[in-house]
């Protein structure tokens, strides 16, 4: 499973950041596709949380995201 992984902080407060993990529905999407479409998926996310800022992003297996923590 592909994981689309957003570093984002506060507007108001740019020391308050977090990292927001957002999965494809689609089971059988590529680390490509995912670059590919994830500015797309990241535009929305953005619109529906206006206070936070999106300051990078990437792309990560679920089997790295459980190593990072």
């Amino acid at each position: 499973m592909i994981v689309l992984v957003l570093s984002v902080c506060l507007l108001a407060e740019a020391d308050t950041c977090k990292n927001v993990h957002l999965t494809y529905s689609a089971q059988s999407v590529s680390p490509m596709q995912c670059l590919m479409g994830g500015q797309a998926q990241i535009a929305q996310w953005s619109n529906g949380h206006p206070k936070w800022q999106v300051k990078r992003w990437k792309c990560a297996t679920a089997a790295q995201i459980t190593q990072d923590i």
